[in-house]
């Protein structure tokens, strides 16, 4: 919900993600705790497609449902039986999200994102894979000491319906609600996924510190 320009970071992925072909709605899940600025974000909104605000109920860290909860809380209250496009609303894309989707489309299978990451100590705190030459998955660690490859995963993934079972399987057998990139791991050891190469630049924007320093940093640039 923090401002980005003239519209919120979440407004952005939004905005990018409406105008793709083969979207048929939204579902944003959040906490108690924000969800009337949400509902009041999305009233001042006009998009393409239906969208669906959830309340997982949750108001601190003790009792919230994780990123993994939340995901399967939405594919249950709202029945879903059909490919998902799993976002992190905290990040700020330089691109489109379309060639993402083009890829599923055209490997008729769960796909996730990767690029390049050679700071090892980066490397340590997000997803790591190892491909084949067809960019077929063929291991992914989450936050490995020793990380097999360059190949850092960031939190966007589309799962095809016939792989969605695999994810309350996931829960029942780790009871791990939390970690978006742990369920990947299970996901590519299940199934097949395949690993589409970024195109676009992308910042997680994880705190208030990254947030006010990109603020600054483009403000500083519109001023040269």
């Amino acid at each position: 919900m923090l401002p980005w320009g003239h519209e919120t970071i979440i407004g952005r992925l939004m905005d990018d993600i409406d105008s793709i072909g083969g979207i048929k709605k939204h579902v944003i899940v959040t906490n108690h705790r924000y969800i009337d600025y949400f509902t009041e974000w999305y009233e001042q909104q006009q998009f393409v497609h239906p969208v669906k605000l959830i309340d997982d109920g949750s108001l601190c860290n003790e009792n919230r449902l994780g990123a993994v909860g939340d995901l399967l809380l939405a594919i249950r209250r709202c029945q879903i039986d059909d490919d998902i496009l799993v976002m992190a609303a905290d990040n700020i894309l330089s691109g489109s999200l379309q060639g993402f989707v083009d890829y599923f489309v055209e490997r008729d299978s769960s796909v996730i994102m990767y690029y390049r990451e050679d700071d090892l100590s980066k490397l340590q705190k997000t997803g790591v894979i190892v491909k084949d030459t067809d960019d077929r998955v063929i291991r992914m660690v989450e936050k490995p000491q020793i990380p097999l490859s360059p190949w850092a995963i960031p939190p966007f993934y589309i799962y095809a319906k016939k792989d969605l079972w695999l994810i309350s399987r996931y829960v029942e057998e780790y009871h791990d609600t939390d970690a978006p990139g742990a369920l990947a791991c299970y996901m590519s050891a299940h199934t097949n996924i395949h690993a589409w190469k970024m195109t676009m630049k992308r910042v997680d924007v994880g705190n208030k510190e990254t947030y006010l320093s990109l603020r600054q940093r483009t403000d500083e640039e519109k001023r040269r």
